[in-house]
């Protein structure tokens, strides 16, 4: 299937800048840790947070997520120091560099050069860690397909709604919820056009935040939205929302069951043993080869998160 890298149902966004919560977000569920020198830290503060971070990643203990550094966009003065001194002082700890505010392919290329010359200097494998780019703005919109192909180092395309509703003049403050006047979902467009570019490169695509972190069920019906097109996780500010995205963005059993059944019938039905038949009746329904496409992204879904199927299929006595 298509996209299928590490889990990143939940995208746990943690300061640099707090070694307290660098030291708590080891022990959450999150499938991803995003350590944060950007908009999570004071300007003041990110010479400290980058030796926070570099000191968590290293000494930490991180088993089971994909360690993540947030730093700060290509238009700042702090970029290149962001880069160099956390993949020099952690980049055999670190599985990727998130790159916010992207607004061209350039911009991803000049990170992955960098990443190389580091590597290269410093005895690391060439190529191993990963960029994530974030999309918050107009420009990274419109160049979101240049931006996905930019690099064989992206692994994901992020949207982030609150610099990007500001760059559009959006009339909202809640950031990643819907606009009562607006008769419909004032993303939709957003998060598909993300989602296609992705998914065109093979890559996978997450949501952003939803800043009312204590209404949990708010979280979780903005999440459906984005689930239900296909993204493969959300950003999460608050360890409440973790098992939120978690469980939204993972199959239900029952589906998760059901394309395991439908992938083992139709390999069965295809084989000599079956007949070699190309379409066939599964109880009420038939299966085809369109049916094993559609049954293989839920159930790589549901490996990625761990699941354990509950049935399993039997072939009809002959």
């Amino acid at each position: 299937m298509a996209a299928v890298g590490r889990p990143r149902r939940s995208c746990l966004a943690v300061p640099g800048s707090s070694v307290k919560m660098l030291g708590k977000a080891q022990g959450l569920p999150a499938d991803q840790v995003f350590l944060d020198l950007e908009d999570a830290v004071a300007p003041l503060a990110k010479p400290d947070a980058r030796k926070n971070i570099v000191a968590a990643l290293n000494d930490g203990d991180w088993a089971g997520k994909t360690r993540v550094v947030r730093v700060n966009d290509l238009t700042t003065p702090w970029t290149y120091r962001d880069v160099i001194e956390v993949v020099e002082g952690a980049g055999a700890n670190l599985d990727c560099i998130m790159l916010p505010k992207v607004q061209n392919a350039a911009q991803v290329q000049w990170l992955d050069l960098t990443l190389t010359q580091i590597e290269k200097t410093i005895g690391l494998e060439v190529g191993r860690i990963g960029i994530e780019a974030q999309i918050e703005n107009a420009a990274g919109l419109v160049n979101v397909d240049a931006i996905a192909a930019a690099s064989p180092r992206v692994e994901t395309i992020i949207f982030g709604p609150a610099d990007f509703m500001a760059s559009i003049n959006m009339r909202s403050l809640v950031v990643g919820g819907l606009i009562p006047d607006y008769p419909g979902d004032p993303y939709h467009y957003i998060l598909m056009r993300i989602l296609m570019a992705a998914r065109m490169h093979d890559k996978q695509a997450i949501d952003g935040p939803f800043l009312q972190i204590r209404d949990v069920d708010a979280f979780r019906e903005v999440a459906k939205r984005s689930a239900a097109l296909g993204f493969d996780g959300k950003w999460v500010l608050h360890p409440g929302q973790i098992d939120a995205a978690n469980e939204v963005y993972q199959p239900a059993q029952a589906d998760y069951d059901h394309a395991e059944l439908i992938l083992d019938a139709y390999e069965h039905y295809t084989s000599e043993a079956g007949g070699r038949l190309g379409a066939v009746m599964l109880g009420d329904e038939m299966i085809d080869e369109a049916s094993r496409k559609m049954a293989l992204v839920i159930a790589a879904k549901g490996r990625a998160a761990g699941m354990s199927r509950t049935s399993s299929f039997t072939p009809p006595a002959e």
